[in-house]
């Protein structure tokens, strides 16, 4: 019955995106777009970009996530649906966690696939491309997670995207920290596994406690 459910979800989302593919594009488009503004305001020297390109990269992609945060929820709320997931015969935490991966499959994995090509952008220095990618594949998903809570907390305030914003980014900056960290302790020829290892237990315990968090909200 919950893989059957999760199922049911994830086509519905997919359907819905497809029909929506200008609105997808749009966290990619923006992503990219404060990229750009960081090399024009940073100018040509590569070395200069190369320094500072894991946390811009890093900033990029929480702003993108943030874009998209505020629209997690809301169309169940105003349609209905989210009246249907109370009603059905499996765990609400179950179907908050289907919905947050397929948010963050739809929005943030494109954005990891074309990593490299930002990283190239942003003059990255090659030998910390592999932290990086580790990095955004343990962070992204425990952003996606801390921002289902706050979405499910503002779900049924009007015009609550500047609110979304501010509770959703004292959450995220621990995972800034040791995201953005780690990349810069590679690139200082230090070991990143710590910052690694944290972004991991905080993943495992988002798995654990958001889903559950965002369902009670």
């Amino acid at each position: 019955m919950m893989f059957s459910a999760a199922k049911a979800l994830v086509a519905r989302d997919l359907r819905l995106l497809w029909r929506r593919r200008g609105d997808a594009m749009q966290p990619a488009v923006f992503a990219l777009l404060v990229l750009v503004l960081f090399a024009l305001a940073l100018g040509s020297d590569r070395k200069l970009l190369g320094m500072v390109a894991g946390g811009a990269l890093w900033v990029a992609v929480l702003l993108s996530g943030l874009l998209a945060l505020d629209t997690l929820f809301r169309g169940d709320a105003e349609d209905g649906s989210l009246e249907q997931w109370l009603l059905a015969p499996v765990p609400l935490a179950w179907l908050v966690l289907v919905r947050v991966a397929t948010h963050w499959a739809t929005t943030v994995l494109p954005l990891l696939l074309a990593m490299p090509l930002l990283a190239e952008v942003m003059a990255l220095p090659p030998a910390q491309l592999p932290v990086l990618m580790v990095s955004m594949a343990l962070g992204t998903p425990l952003l996606a997670l801390l921002g289902a809570v706050v979405a499910a907390l503002t779900v049924g305030m009007r015009r609550s995207g500047i609110l979304v914003a501010l509770l959703a980014l004292p959450l995220y900056v621990p995972v800034l920290v040791f995201g953005a960290g780690s990349v810069a302790a590679s690139t200082q020829g230090l070991d990143a596994t710590g910052g690694l290892l944290l972004l991991a237990a905080g993943l495992v315990a988002a798995l654990a406690l958001a889903p559950l968090a965002a369902a009670a909200a």
